[in-house]
């Protein structure tokens, strides 16, 4: 499930998980706020690390700058 288009846009799961992620959170945590599968919250968090869009410390991940631009855009 790709969650940032080639345009570098967001897709509408992409965009739910990175909002969920305005506070740090465990994946499980994001899973439980998104109603998304935690094995596809897996997927899109790898997604969203390498595009820089997350950042992960400790076992949570919180959106940064880059993220939280894409999500005002």
């Amino acid at each position: 499930m790709a969650c940032v288009n080639p345009d570098g846009t967001l897709t509408k799961p992409g965009r739910r998980v990175l909002a969920a992620m305005l506070e740090p959170r465990r994946p499980e945590e994001v899973a439980a706020a998104t109603d998304i599968a935690l094995f596809r919250i897996r997927s899109i968090l790898r997604e969203l690390l390498e595009a820089g869009l997350v950042a992960e410390a400790g076992g949570l991940y919180s959106a940064t700058a880059t993220g939280r631009g894409k999500l005002e855009a």
